[in-house]
Order: structure tokens, then C-alpha cells, then sequence
């Protein structure tokens, strides 16, 4: 079938549908490409837990400033990092307040720091799922190769699946879900065969191009109204059913698996990863904080957007109290957050 069929299809009669794209760069390109305007109104497009800085707790943050405050230390992190708000102040506030933080491009700059400035211990700020998690593995293994004392690793790794698994378990509303294609190319597609097969959902595996969305959702519609609930891969070229071994690999080498606080969402069992038993040596406390649940009491509803409960327009303070150059929730803050893509997208 071709494009314009697919549109005048998707455009048509339908029963009630509830499609979660889990992905934050699916949320971008859906607004990028006007998809939702494409679709009948009663084909629902939510979006997911998918953006990493949106579920690491505030009081991961609260322990990122700590090393950045304490003597000798310096905390390197990603940019998109530096605005989530703490349960006090974000790490550019505590930047501005002395705190020593250093934006990195990639964690591997930390061998390079810490072998030019012995004296200095090098916190790196570890936060993301699947995709990521294997860029810090390596450099776990290049830190223990190079016999480098003076770099430290703080996680906030997150598993994607039982995350997936606790949407499915508590909302009944989801008709199906766009997995992530940069997560699935680690994971693979038959990842999601049993969550398909325990709750009945339909997963379609998609690229980031607004053809291929318009394809999965096509694809969900059909399996939903044909009552089917398979996993179809639609982004072959990039992901494999197998996934990538050598990546998942390295995670099972260098991590296991434990309970882990998500922003706004609370513990969820088996999601979180922690440095193992052998390298653990390199923690700067990251598995004191599973279970953490210190944050700001705001208004902020981003628990429920990331969940699929509420769009962002929906929060009493979307555009108002809360915007991207004042963000008062995670959401706002990453550019692979829900209410700031919403932002960008309907507030110009």
C-alpha cells in the first residue's frame, strides 16, 4: 500500500485507539511532521517513559552536586543534564553557586582528564537507557585497563522493558505501543514478543522518518481492529531481532540489574542497572539512591504525562510556571522531553 492510501486510511472511520510512542525522538518527529493532524481524531498518539533525563530522580541529582561540591572532585555530565531540577537546585544553579561541573561530549573525555590531572577525581554522570549504557561500559573497561584510580561512575541506568512491563500491568487504555527504534537496536525486536503475548498489545518497531511512523501506526491500526497483538519490526535495515550482541554484551558484563526509582513514576522492580560486584570499586553511590523518592513538592504533573495519563497542555503549569527557560519538571528541561517538544511545537 502506498503513502497516500495509508494517509487516506489513517484519516478515516475507527474505533477508539491509544498508541504510545515510547521514544522522545518519536514524539519530535510525530510534531515535526504534523502527524497528528494527519490522523482521525480517534487514533490517540501518548507519549512514553522514553526520555532518560525525564525519569532520573531529583535526589540523583542532589548526590551529582554533592561530588561536584566536595574538594578535588569534578562532576562531568551532558548538557541536557544540567537544568533538571534537584530537590534543591539544579546543577547549573549549583554550578553558579562554585560547584565544579564540566559539560562532556563523551564520557571517554574522562580518561583523558583524569590522566592529565591526577590530583582530581572525575565523577561521571551515567544517565539512559540500553542505547547508552554500553558507551559507559567501555569506559569502565578502559578506566580498569588504564589502572586510573581517580575516575568514578554515578548511574542512573534505566531498562527499558520493565518499564514497559509496569505500563502494561497498570493501564488497560494503551492499544499498542511504537517501540523505540534506538533502544530496540541494542534490544532487538523480539524483546517485546512476551509483553505482546501477556498483555495482547501490538508493538511495531519503527524509524524516525515521518513515513515510518505514519507505517507503524497504519500497522498498529490493523493488528488492533484485526485483533492482533504481534510484534512487526519495520525498521529492519537498523534493527535485527537478535538485537546487538556485543552491546548487550558488555551491559551483562558490567552491570546487574535492581530496583529503580523513576521520576514521578516510583520504584520499579528490576529496572535499574548497578555496577557489579567487580567493578564496584568505581561507584560513586548510585545504588543508595534506588528507592529514593526526594523531590520538590510542586504542581508538577510530569509523572503523568510520561505514564500517558495527561498531555502536557493538560499540567496547570504547561506555558505558564513552567517553561523551557524556567522548567519546574524534568519534561520541560530535555530535549527529548514531552513537555518540551509540546513547547516548542504549540507555544510559538
Amino acid at each position: 500500500m502506498n503513502l497516500d492510501k495509508i494517509l487516506k486510511e489513517l484519516a478515516g472511520d475507527h474505533q477508539e485507539l491509544k498508541i504510545m510512542e515510547v521514544c522522545g525522538t518519536h514524539t519530535s518527529s510525530i510534531f515535526k511532521n504534523g502527524i497528528r493532524s494527519l490522523l482521525s481524531p480517534e487514533i490517540r498518539l501518548i507519549s512514553g517513559p522514553g526520555c532518560p533525563v525525564c525519569v532520573t530522580p531529583a535526589s540523583y541529582i542532589d548526590k551529582a552536586i554533592e561530588w561536584a561540591l566536595t574538594p578535588n572532585c569534578v562532576l562531568l555530565t551532558f548538557g541536557d543534564m544540567m537544568k533538571v531540577p534537584g530537590s534543591e537546585k539544579s546543577l547549573s544553579e549549583a554550578k553558579a553557586d562554585g560547584a565544579r561541573v564540566e559539560i562532556m561530549y563523551s564520557p571517554q573525555e574522562a580518561l583523558k582528564k583524569a590522566a592529565a590531572n591526577p590530583e582530581l577525581t572525575y565523577v561521571i554522570a551515567c544517565v539512559g537507557f540500553e542505547t547508552t549504557i554500553p558507551s559507559y561500559a567501555l569506559v569502565i573497561e578502559q578506566t580498569e585497563r588504564s589502572g586510573l584510580t581517580n575516575i568514578k561512575f554515578l548511574t542512573a541506568l534505566r531498562k527499558v522493558m520493565p518499564a514497559l512491563d509496569f505500563i502494561c500491568a497498570t493501564d488497560n487504555e494503551i492499544s499498542a505501543f511504537i517501540a523505540p527504534g534506538h533502544v530496540s537496536t541494542i534490544l532487538g525486536s523480539q524483546a517485546y514478543a512476551d509483553l505482546a503475548e501477556q498483555y495482547m498489545k501490538p508493538f511495531a518497531v519503527a524509524g524516525f522518518e515521518g513515513e515510518h511512523i505514519l507505517i507503524a501506526i497504519y500497522d498498529l491500526v490493523k493488528q488492533v481492529e484485526n485483533h492482533k497483538h504481534e510484534v512487526h519490526n519495520l525498521y529492519p535495515s537498523v534493527v535485527k531481532p537478535e538485537g546487538n550482541a556485543v552491546a548487550l554484551a558488555y551491559i551483562s558484563n558490567y552491570f546487574e540489574s535492581g530496583p529503580a526509582f523513576w521520576r514521578g513514576i516510583g520504584v520499579i522492580e528490576d529496572s535499574g542497572l548497578y555496577l557489579n560486584q567487580k567493578y564496584r570499586k568505581y561507584d560513586a553511590g548510585s545504588a543508595d539512591l534506588a528507592g529514593d523518592a526526594a523531590q520538590k513538592t510542586t504542581n508538577c504533573r510530569c509523572g503523568e504525562v510520561i505514564l500517558g495519563k495527561i498531555n502536557p497542555d493538560e499540567c496547570p503549569m504547561f506555558g505558564k510556571a513552567c517553561t523551557p527557560a524556567k522548567a519546574q519538571g524534568p519534561c520541560m528541561v530535555s530535549s527529548e522531553g514531552t513537555c518540551g517538544i509540546w513547547f516548542r511545537f504549540t507555544k510559538k
